[in-house]
């Protein structure tokens, strides 16, 4: 009996997680092969039409987007590999993909996760899925507005000392820029998970005041893991003081929302 509950369980989970590698695969096929295309219909309202397009896709003028605000005009992008620009609309589509499926994603696991939680984890749970959306896109945007601009600025002053013709590889800047958007989207999920741990009575608020030092320790060792290695520390000190600043934010917010002793949650 516990045998067929089981394999009950991991056909569910595997038709789960097929829908939501579809979603990401048609949101993958959309933002690389189409571009979209605004046009008036009469006396309509502009309207957004998708249409087949490799070279004005989605993710081409994400690229392009990306090239135009965050490069210093001082630096050349140039490709060294046949397909190193092919390889850059894949990564910006894969990164297009999943943000878009991520709601996909969190209601299927939803859907898994839920018939097994009692009804104050339902809440927990459901109450953190917007933070959680928040946080990261506040992450991404820290990477994309703050770290990536003072990175490429650093190279671009360390080229010129050496008097070396700044050049960067549109492979490498994109991969760069996808990479450190998605870290730091993660690593923005501290405060939550901090809370959603003391919340649920598995670590205690005091715990989190303890071990500050930890905290910031790893939060360090983070920024060394996501940063480039090679701006002296700029890049690594600036993950590792916000980092530490989202640890201590987590730890009020866990002390704050900590249950009493009595306290039904």
């Amino acid at each position: 009996m516990a045998g067929k509950e089981l394999v009950s369980h991991l056909s569910e989970l595997a038709a789960r997680l097929r829908r939501a590698l579809i979603s990401i695969f048609i949101a993958f096929i959309f933002s690389f092969g189409f571009g979209i295309k605004i046009i008036k219909i009469g006396s309509d309202p502009y309207i957004p039409i998708p249409y087949p397009s490799i070279d004005n896709s989605i993710s081409t003028i994400l690229v392009n987007k990306f090239m135009n605000v965050l490069l210093p005009h001082q630096i050349k992008l140039i490709s060294i590999g046949l397909f190193d620009p092919l390889y850059a609309s894949i990564e910006v589509s894969l990164l297009i993909a999943v943000a878009v499926s991520l709601p996909v994603f969190l209601w299927e696991l939803w859907g898994f996760i839920a018939p097994g939680l009692y009804e104050h984890e339902k809440k927990l749970v459901k109450a953190s899925i917007i933070p959680s959306i928040i946080l990261f896109i506040a992450g991404a945007a820290f990477a994309y507005l703050v770290i990536i601009p003072v990175m490429l600025r650093f190279f671009l002053v360390y080229d010129e000392v050496l008097g070396v013709e700044p050049t960067l590889n549109i492979k490498s800047f994109i991969g760069t820029v996808v990479s450190f958007m998605a870290a730091m989207g993660l690593g923005f999920q501290l405060p939550l998970v901090m809370a959603g741990l003391t919340r649920v009575r598995a670590v205690a608020a005091n715990t989190w005041r303890r071990n500050w030092r930890w905290g910031v320790l790893i939060s360090f060792i983070f920024a060394l893991i996501v940063s480039p290695g090679t701006t002296g520390g700029i890049i690594e000190t600036t993950i590792g003081i916000t980092l530490s600043l989202l640890y201590v934010i987590g730890m009020l917010i866990a002390k704050a929302i900590e249950p009493k002793p009595r306290e039904k949650i």
